[in-house]
């Protein structure tokens, strides 16, 4: 077997948001994993895990995922490839500081080599935090914000099992400080998975809230993907057609359960949704869903749909042009003005919204006036509001905040 120094890769810095300072003016960089999709592509696990040189894969996933047989029928797949693969299912919704040291320990213990992560974000962003863990040390939280990550981590395969997170093929691990109840967001390239593994046919079992949420998750990304201040061509691409494939497909993926056809489109959205955002990076959105979310350990992907009209109103005000081609893309069937577009694009948002059962404001999931300020400061801090496309003050976020209340 060979050493496990030999498996890591090296962790580059610098993001896709920004370029080097010896990069030319106009250079584009983007970061993205080898990519498997298709419907019955779990079957290439095995192989994919020994393209990364896995031995002894230690598979992150969760409880829920092991109910519905995906955990097993994964563990067969690589011990078909004369794989002997470790199973931790430690992980909850927002993953926990904890839960990332308690992931890391029992990696050392396994003599594990390759992360293969399956499930959705929570166990995504697990396996990414583990990995960093193993080879930097410390605490997951020294991590927090730009670049942090200097030292090589294992090799990563990401399996997703929702639509709409994008953390197989994202530069972005979030996780939950238990002792602040905030989320913090790390950042890297270092981060960016080396296989993307999806198969439309794990969707089959995902539950219609949590369907609900991830899908809102692939919206938000893709609309603040394409507006941020990093976009370029290579992400607005991804991000348009991701959005309109939310539109079309995310209500009738739920309503109509046996739709191979709307899962698999609902499978690429996440997928282009993730490419985008990875590399042109998010907006107010997210900055101000993160710490909802640690606060009240809330569905990240229902906050955001909560949060998003809101934004996309504030921003369309000083920059509606850019919103015209996601508002077309949306379906409005009419072309919009640029003074008008925030309105009507972020009408088609809470319509989905409201589609899905999403609560009309924060105050129904828990938030209180006197949260306000607290989550003001705390997003004004999260990484990704310095690409949101106006600039935002903190007396603007909590604005933003008490009327999405």
């Amino acid at each position: 077997m060979p050493a496990l120094a030999t498996l890591h890769r090296e962790a580059p810095l610098g993001t896709g948001a920004r370029h080097d300072h010896d990069a030319p003016a106009g250079v584009i960089k983007f970061q993205a994993p080898e990519v498997v999709f298709g419907a019955g592509s779990l079957r290439e696990a095995g192989f994919a895990a020994l393209r990364l040189g896995a031995r002894r894969p230690f598979v992150v996933t969760d409880s829920g995922l092991q109910g519905a047989g995906w955990a097993e029928c994964l563990d067969r797949f690589l011990a078909d490839a004369g794989l002997d693969a470790t199973v931790w299912s430690g992980v909850t919704p927002n993953p926990k500081d904890h839960e990332v040291a308690a992931g890391y320990e029992r990696y050392l213990e396994s003599g594990c080599d390759v992360l293969v992560a399956l499930g959705g974000g929570s166990c995504m962003d697990a396996a990414k935090g583990i990995a960093i863990l193993t080879c930097n040390g410390g605490s997951i939280l020294d991590y927090a914000g730009v670049d942090r990550v200097t030292r090589t981590i294992p090799p990563m395969l990401m399996i997703p099992t929702t639509a709409g997170t994008g953390a197989d093929v994202s530069q972005f691990c979030i996780i939950t400080d238990t002792a602040n109840s905030v989320k913090v967001t790390i950042m890297g390239r270092a981060l960016v998975p080396d296989i993307s593994l999806t198969d439309p046919s794990l969707l089959e079992t995902m539950p219609d809230d949590l369907a609900a949420a991830t899908g809102l998750d692939a919206l938000t990304h893709g609309i603040e993907a394409y507006v941020s201040r990093a976009h370029n061509p290579l992400t607005d691409g991804h991000a348009l057609s991701a959005v309109g494939l939310v539109f079309g497909n995310l209500s009738q993926m739920i309503d109509q359960r046996g739709s191979a056809h709307h899962r698999s489109n609902m499978a690429q959205a996440s997928l282009e949704a993730g490419l985008a955002f990875s590399n042109a990076i998010l907006g107010a959105t997210h900055a101000m869903s993160h710490q909802v979310g640690g606060l009240l350990d809330l569905p990240h992907g229902v906050v955001n749909g909560v949060l998003l009209p809101h934004v996309i109103r504030f921003n369309a005000a000083v920059g509606g042009e850019r919103f015209v081609p996601l508002a077309a893309t949306a379906g409005v069937g009419r072309a919009i003005p640029a003074d008008e577009v925030g309105e009507v694009l972020a009408d088609e948002v809470r319509g989905v919204a409201d589609r899905l059962g999403v609560p009309k404001g924060l105050a129904e999931l828990g938030v209180r006036d006197s949260d306000i300020p607290t989550l003001a400061r705390n997003a004004l801090a999260d990484a990704c509001l310095s690409t949101n496309p106006r600039s935002t003050s903190e007396a603007d976020l909590a604005d933003l905040f008490r009327a999405a209340l």
